[in-house]
């Protein structure tokens, strides 16, 4: 299902001031990609996300989602199409603390047409997800990963068209968030959309598109390998680990000159 923005704005009033979040974004994202959205604290990228996940409209602008002109829909509108077409994944999970793995995954069919089955279909998304050891564990049961496996299943058990992702590796240790991340890479190689908001360089390395966004509005827009920031990341990153490269081999070199050294003595003293 495809995305197209045009000329996006979102103001919020607070008192007699106005907080211009965005300002005339111009979008489109075609079936099958991975985006990264990425900005700093204030850019907007949440404030898009909320919009283009039909949890906020916009002041003005246009957007449609596939044929669906979603802008101007009511509330009740907003919600059918968001638990038809739209999957989401944040970074605390948002998991029912007293409810099963299983149950967890079950619950956004609660509010679908698509009861029918909800057991098996939840199952199958566990399943999906590297967890079908663990659908009877409840979240304190669970690792950071785990938990956040559980949230993917939950934002598939629909078959969304669109899976959104804010931040879902910030609570996860490094070694987790590339398991998380490998994950999301295999769902894209298997059809799915993928629209990832993140501040982390490494974790937006992941998608093959990036949108940097700066006070409301996109300043860029590049396939990964042709992100000027981004390459310039991976460059600092190789130096970076040469050096380190350069260091252990100098540290074991000096060791292994002292260890020679000893023996050298210890052999000298014994004749």
């Amino acid at each position: 299902m495809s995305i197209r923005i045009r000329n996006l704005a979102k103001v919020y009033r607070m008192g007699t001031e106005e907080v211009h979040a965005l300002r005339g974004v111009d979008l489109d994202i075609g079936d099958n990609e991975f985006v990264a959205i990425m900005g700093a604290s204030g850019s907007g990228k949440s404030t898009l996300m909320n919009i283009v996940g039909c949890l906020d409209r916009p002041t003005s602008g246009t957007y449609e989602l596939g044929d669906i002109r979603v802008e101007k829909m009511s509330a009740t509108k907003l919600a059918s199409v968001r638990n038809r077409e739209i999957g989401f994944v944040f970074q605390s999970f948002e998991l029912l603390g007293r409810a099963t793995a299983l149950k967890n995954v079950m619950l956004p069919m609660l509010y679908s047409a698509q009861w029918w089955g909800a057991r098996k279909r939840a199952k199958d998304a566990l399943a999906s997800v590297g967890l079908a050891e663990r659908m009877g564990h409840k979240p304190n049961q669970l690792s950071g990963g785990q938990k956040q496996r559980v949230a993917i299943a939950r934002a598939l058990v629909n078959k969304p068209r669109i899976l959104l992702a804010d931040e879902p590796t910030g609570a996860l240790d490094s070694k987790t968030s590339e398991d998380i991340m490998a994950l999301f890479r295999e769902l894209h190689n298997k059809g799915q959309t993928v629209i990832l908001v993140t501040h982390e360089e490494d974790i937006a390395g992941y998608a093959n598109r990036i949108i940097r966004l700066r006070d409301g509005r996109i300043v860029s827009d590049y396939p990964t390998d042709k992100d000027p920031v981004h390459q310039d990341y991976i460059q600092r990153a190789l130096e970076h680990a040469q050096r380190m490269a350069d260091d252990n081999a100098q540290t074991q070199s000096k060791s292994a000159a002292s260890l020679a050294a000893v023996s050298a003595s210890l052999a000298g003293g014994a004749s």
